[in-house]
């Protein structure tokens, strides 16, 4: 009997130590921070669509693009990386912070796209 008890009470304090503000802080998993796209630009789709609809967008590219040999159409990641690399690091997905890194990780999701592709903007060099 006594046993009984002192595992509710052991079981009462684990549970208000994981409830209390002081480690959970305020209950909520902090938001992905995403640095706005390069000035000038605009984003082939809403936010909320992009959000959604990326990872299809970018599959129905490739498969255009590696079995249809057609280049340069409207949902391309080289146009997502040349907009949305930090200005802190160069790169989409090279910081937690980053761009599709910060957005991945909130949403416990695995990039496969920087296994091939770089995360970075290609610098062109200008001719002379």
């Amino acid at each position: 009997m006594r046993e009984t008890r002192l595992l509710r009470l052991l079981a009462g304090l684990t549970l208000a130590a994981c409830l209390s503000p002081a480690t959970a802080g305020d209950g909520r998993t902090p938001r992905p921070a995403i640095d706005k796209a390069r000035a000038g630009t605009q984003c082939v789709a809403e936010p909320a669509v992009m959000r959604r609809e990326h990872p299809q967008m970018l599959k129905h590219q490739r498969d255009d693009t590696v079995h249809g040999g057609i280049r340069g159409a409207k949902a391309s990641l080289k146009a997502c990386i040349d907009c949305h690399a930090s200005p802190t690091s160069g790169s989409v997905a090279q910081t937690d912070k980053d761009f599709c890194a910060s957005c991945h990780a909130y949403a416990a999701v695995r990039i496969d796209c920087f296994e091939c592709h770089s995360t970075k903007p290609q610098r062109v060099a200008v001719k002379p």
